[in-house]
């Protein structure tokens, strides 16, 4: 789920979003990602802003995969801090 990198001399080239990995896991986080998209918008887009403006610049389609790019890498530092989810760690992005 992140781009995949073309970098040279400390620049930073990000190209298209890579499909390796596991594709089961990546379909559950797309899946996801489009189910809270669409929630938000059935319910207001009160508590989502960064989610909000990124819908404003780009198709629907590709903000769910940066929302479920965004959800994977706070998966990842929950195993990694060895944590529980608590949403009321979430601060607003």
């Amino acid at each position: 789920l992140v781009p995949k990198q073309h970098s040279s001399g400390g620049r930073d080239r990000l190209g298209r979003i890579t499909k390796t990995g596991n594709p089961a896991l990546r379909r559950l986080l797309v899946a996801g990602a489009m189910s809270m998209i669409i929630r938000a918008r059935q319910l207001g887009f009160t508590r989502h802003p960064w989610l909000v403006r990124l819908l404003e610049r780009k198709p629907t389609k590709v903000a769910a995969i940066a929302l479920a790019n965004k959800i994977a890498r706070m998966i990842w530092a929950l195993m990694m801090k060895n944590e529980r989810f608590d949403p009321k760690k979430l601060m607003p992005a």
